[in-house]
């Protein structure tokens, strides 16, 4: 179109005004003409929008959540409500240390006059934030790039800035890279703030109605780790709750407080506050109990030298399956966790173990809503009959089962520390990945024990290569989704599976894979077993990246949901 108006300029200069009228009606013609194309043109820019927020908002699947609360006594109910209070405040927390400015940024939406509003506040309510955690982290309202120091952090720090001030002020290292404090500037200078102090206003509240709920309580280890979890909040020690927390034995497991550090991309050193609220269902936890004494010889049968192993680890390990019914913070934003292991303090886990908490609800759903319409489209016809929904959820368990197996406390340099310390953000990329193919390797560990059917070897092989599409379509950005992407294309590397352009489907390589699977463990242990932060980048940088007909399924998977939006149950 500006062509055509200089066009017309240049007409009008060459005749003159010999025609005023008739070239002026032609000019408001022409502009009426450019204002109406304008106005189409950025109609088609909204709707386009439009369309593109609401496809965002598509990739997740509202799944109204069952949960059996027959067991639960009018006391029960009166406990879980006040931990759902607690979850609440933890999740305005956790709102805060994703990104400091979020409350301010959320009310310039509500602000704005964008005919999209709506769909842009879901989707930041959606992702705790405005960048799409599914895409790279790729901003939909604003500019701004999400800083990888999230909001414990100051936006502008680097990791360079941080090591250098360690290396000047040593005597602040504990407290700068405590998994308990929030990182400020004070003008010149770089503070380290307890979470105790941070968010003293919120976690004073949350430990008032922790305590009442442990004064409400009739089970004795609820009420022993509501009590110690909330003089955790005051004071920051968080030891003595998690060893409480290993001891729950009751019909509420409840994890509430500060866990994962997944947020923080920077270093990985710092912890977010989050909270699972479910409800146990003791004879599903029974049946898994047979698993448990087989963890030291899991430890024991690791493809790694014996010096790498670490077999004197605390074996208690419970496994919980439960419904959950509530949750807060890192447990909402985004793809929804389908099980956890936890603590992640490597004192602990070495003193008792770590437990096992399978959401089963949760991966009923998404194994209806997602999994299985993955596996059906991505699976060569003629493997489709070896799908089985038991391993989709034995691989979650065994993954995190695997999560407490292999190096956690490591000798670097004559000192002693830990793998996550050692790898810094690189580790939950690669640990995230090494539980996934550990936990296949240990279920044929466990079928050649006779304790899993050997003759159901390939329907594992297959379901659980299948659920690397589900992970990897969560994006290399994420933890998860790396983790998937670098199996896939180390496996490839190995010609473990096949793929057939013409169908686009996939078949398994069966006997490849099993020593893919062997040889993977190997190099993903020996990694963190020398806390080696260097090949930890390096193998990320090979492996953890998107294969081009992967990205070409991931468009042909778009109809299939990426995740589920769970409602759960009002208590």
């Amino acid at each position: 179109m500006k062509r055509s108006l200089i066009t017309l300029a240049l007409a009008v200069a060459i005749t003159g005004c010999s025609q005023p009228e008739q070239t002026q009606a032609a000019d408001d013609t022409l502009a009426s003409k450019v204002t109406t194309e304008n106005n189409v043109n950025k109609n088609l820019i909204k709707t386009k929008q439009s369309v593109t927020y609401q496809a965002m908002l598509d990739r997740f699947v509202d799944v109204k959540m069952e949960a059996d609360l027959s067991s639960l006594t009018v006391t029960d109910t009166l406990v879980l409500r006040k931990i759902i209070e607690v979850a609440d405040i933890l999740d305005g927390i956790y709102f805060k240390q994703t990104f400091e400015n979020n409350a301010q940024v959320r009310q310039q939406i509500l602000a704005s006059d964008d005919a999209n509003k709506s769909a842009i506040l879901s989707l930041f309510d959606l992702h705790y934030g405005a960048w799409d955690t599914l895409d790279g982290d790729k901003a939909f309202f604003g500019n701004l790039a999400r800083p990888d120091g999230a909001g414990v952090y100051p936006v502008d720090l680097t990791k360079n800035e941080f090591n250098q001030w360690i290396a000047a002020h040593p005597e602040d290292e504990k407290s700068f890279k405590s998994g308990y404090t929030v990182i400020v500037r004070d003008k010149a200078q770089l503070k380290a703030i307890p979470y105790s102090i941070y968010y003293k206003k919120e976690l004073t509240e949350a430990a008032k109605i922790m305590r009442e709920a442990a004064e409400l309580t009739e089970d004795q280890s609820l009420k022993t780790f509501l009590s110690k979890r909330a003089d955790a909040f005051l004071n920051d020690e968080y030891r003595d709750s998690e060893m409480a927390w290993m001891d729950l034995n009751g019909s509420l497991e409840i994890a509430i407080g500060p866990y994962e550090t997944y947020t923080d991309k920077l270093f990985g050193y710092k912890t977010f506050f989050e909270a699972f609220i479910t409800v146990r269902n003791p004879e599903d936890s029974a049946k898994l109990d047979i698993y448990k004494k087989y963890l030291t010889a899991m430890e024991s049968n690791l493809p790694i030298p014996d010096e790498h192993k670490n077999v004197n680890r605390g074996s208690e390990s419970p496994i919980s399956v439960v419904e959950q019914v509530a949750g807060g913070g890192d447990n909402k934003p985004g793809v929804q966790t389908t099980a956890f292991n936890l603590p992640n303090d490597e004192y602990v886990r070495e003193v008792k173990g770590s437990k096992k908490v399978m959401l089963k609800n949760v991966l009923n759903a998404k194994y209806q809503a997602v999994m299985k319409p993955i596996s059906d489209l991505i699976i060569a016809e003629s493997q489709q009959s070896l799908l089985m929904e038991k391993y989709f959820f034995n691989e979650t368990l065994f993954h995190e089962l695997s999560h407490g197996l292999g190096p956690g406390t490591i000798i670097v340099d004559g000192k002693t520390t830990t793998v996550s310390a050692q790898l810094e953000e690189t580790y939950s990329k690669i640990e995230e990945g090494k539980a996934d193919v550990m936990g296949a390797y240990n279920m044929l560990f466990l079928m050649d024990k006779g304790e899993l059917p050997i003759a159901e070897r390939d329907n594992m092989l297959v379901t659980y290569f299948a659920g690397l599409f589900r992970s990897m379509r969560f994006g290399v950005h994420e933890a998860h989704g790396a983790g998937a992407a670098y199996q896939y294309n180390y496996f490839k590397q190995k010609q473990a599976f096949t793929f057939d352009v013409t169908t686009q489907t996939y078949s398994v390589n069966f006997d490849k894979m099993v020593l893919a699977i062997t040889e993977l463990v190997h190099d993903v242990c020996m990694i963190q077993a020398l806390g080696d932060y260097q090949q930890s980048k390096v193998f990320l940088d090979t492996y953890a990246i998107l294969a081009p007909e992967v990205a070409q399924l991931n468009s042909k998977m778009e109809t299939i949901p990426t995740d589920i939006r769970p409602n759960y149950p009002k208590i």
